[in-house]
C-alpha cells in the first residue's frame, strides 16, 4: 500500500512540475509580447496604451497602410451622412496628453520651458484666437476638438507622412490619423464634421492634419482662406523626377494590375513628349499650384521643407518647422535614428526610448529607368523649378530679412 502510494505522489508531482513550467513559459511569452508591443506607435497617437484607442478604428487603419482617406475608415453610411452617428466614437477617445520630451540642452532648448500660448502667433493672432471659432466647440474631459492650426498640404510623395509622424512626437502637437480629404473631397459635410475628425488637444497644443492633395486641388486654396485665412500652411517638396518616380513605385506596389512601364505612363511617345495630363507630371509642376495659393495667403504663412534634408538632415528641418509653428523646440537631431537597412530616419519619443521607424513602405526600391527618360523629365521641370526657386527665394528674405515685397 505504502509503494502504491508513494507512486501516485511521484506522477502527481512530475504532472505538477509540468503545470506550473507550462504557466511560467505562458508568463514569460506574454511579458516579452507586451515589450516588443510597445516599440511601435499607432498611426492615430504615439501611445503605448493600446486600450486608450478604439480597437475599431485606429488598430484597423494602422493594419491598411496603403489607404490613407476616410472611405477605409468609417463606413460609406457615415461619410454619406445617411446614418446619425457620433464621430466622436470614431476618433479617438479620451486619450490623454503625450509626456514631453526631454532633450539635452542646446541653443534652442530649455528643458524647464514651459509652453507659452502666445508663442502660437498664428497670423498675429494667439491660439485662443483661432481656436475659439466656433461657441459650441466640443468640449470632453476639459479637451477640445479645434479646427487645425497648420495643415500639410503637400506634396504627395514629398515625405508628408514622415514629417506627420516626427512632429506627432512633440507634446504641444496633436495630429489627424488618416488623411481628412476635406477640403477636396468632402466639402459639403461641412466644418463641424471636419472638426469631429479632428483630436481632442487642451489649450497649450497645436493640431495638424495633412492631406496631401490638397497643393493640386484648384478650389481648396479658397475654401482653406474661408475656414481661417491665418491657418498655418506647410508643403514637402522633392526632386519633382524622383518624386513621380517614387509616386509610380506605390501606385505599381499597391495596384498588381499596372502592367504599364514608367515610360510608358510619363511620355506620349514613350520616349521624350512628356503628357501633361499625366497626375504624376501635374503634380511635380510646383510654381504652377503655389501661385494659386498665393492669391490667398501671403508668403509668411508658408513653410517650405526640403523633403531630400528631411531624410538626411530630419533634426535641423524639424527645427525649422517648430520655429514656423511658433512651438518650443522639443524635437532636434538627438531624436532621430538612420536605419541604415531602409535609408529611412526613426524617431525617438524619448531619448530612453527605442526609435520608431515607419513601416516597410518607406525605402521602397524604385524601378529602373533610363537616363534618357530622365533628361527629358529634368529638362520638362526645369523652368518650374526655377520659379518655385524664386518664390522659395523670395519667402527666405521675407522671413528671415523682414523684406517687404509689396
Amino acid at each position: 500500500m505504502r509503494n502504491l502510494y508513494s507512486g501516485l505522489i511521484f506522477r502527481n508531482f512530475r504532472k505538477i512540475k509540468l503545470y506550473f513550467g507550462l504557466c511560467f513559459l505562458f508568463c514569460v511569452i506574454f511579458v516579452l509580447s507586451g515589450y516588443f508591443g510597445e516599440t511601435r506607435y499607432s498611426e492615430g497617437s504615439l501611445l503605448s496604451n493600446s486600450n486608450a484607442l478604439d480597437p475599431g478604428t485606429l488598430k484597423d487603419f494602422q493594419n491598411r497602410r496603403h489607404n490613407r482617406n476616410l472611405q477605409f475608415l468609417y463606413s460609406q453610411e457615415l461619410l454619406t451622412g445617411n446614418k446619425k452617428i457620433d464621430l466622436k466614437v470614431k476618433t479617438n477617445k479620451g486619450i490623454p496628453i503625450s509626456p514631453r520630451i526631454f532633450t539635452y540642452k542646446n541653443d534652442f532648448l530649455n528643458e524647464d520651458e514651459s509652453f507659452n500660448e502666445n508663442k502660437l502667433n498664428i497670423g498675429g493672432n494667439k491660439a485662443s484666437d483661432y481656436t475659439n471659432l466656433n461657441s459650441d466647440e466640443k468640449k470632453i474631459k476639459n479637451l477640445t476638438k479645434k479646427l487645425p492650426h497648420a495643415i500639410i498640404i503637400g506634396v504627395k510623395k514629398g515625405g508628408t507622412r514622415a514629417l506627420l509622424e516626427f512632429l506627432r512626437a512633440h507634446p504641444n502637437v496633436r495630429a489627424t490619423g488618416p488623411e481628412p480629404h476635406f477640403f477636396d473631397k468632402n466639402y459639403e459635410k461641412g466644418l463641424e464634421w471636419y472638426r469631429n475628425l479632428m483630436p481632442e488637444s487642451d489649450s497649450s497644443q497645436l493640431t495638424i492634419e495633412k492631406t496631401p492633395g490638397y497643393f493640386i486641388t484648384k478650389d481648396v486654396p479658397n475654401r482653406i482662406y474661408n475656414m481661417s485665412s491665418a491657418v498655418k500652411l506647410i508643403i514637402v517638396v522633392r526632386d519633382p523626377v524622383t518624386r513621380a518616380i517614387s509616386d509610380f513605385a506605390q501606385i505599381a506596389s499597391k495596384s498588381p494590375k499596372v502592367h504599364s512601364s514608367f515610360e510608358a505612363m510619363m511620355f506620349k511617345d514613350n520616349i521624350t513628349t512628356v503628357d501633361t495630363s499625366r497626375t504624376l507630371i501635374k503634380i511635380g509642376m510646383y510654381s504652377k499650384h503655389l501661385e494659386r495659393w498665393l492669391d490667398y495667403f501671403p508668403l509668411e504663412q508658408f513653410h517650405i521643407v526640403n523633403g531630400e534634408n528631411l531624410v538626411t538632415d530630419p533634426g535641423t528641418e524639424l527645427i525649422k518647422i517648430q520655429e514656423f509653428l511658433g512651438l518650443p523646440i522639443k524635437i532636434t537631431d538627438k531624436n532621430f535614428h538612420f536605419n541604415q537597412t531602409r535609408g529611412f530616419p526613426c524617431i525617438r519619443k524619448k531619448l530612453n526610448k527605442r526609435p520608431h521607424c515607419l513601416d516597410e513602405t518607406k525605402g521602397r526600391k524604385h524601378p529602373y529607368i533610363n537616363s534618357e527618360s530622365i533628361q527629358s523629365l529634368q529638362a520638362f521641370f526645369k523652368p518650374y523649378n526655377r520659379k518655385f526657386s524664386k518664390i522659395w527665394t523670395r519667402l527666405w528674405l521675407v522671413v528671415k530679412l523682414n523684406i517687404n515685397f509689396s
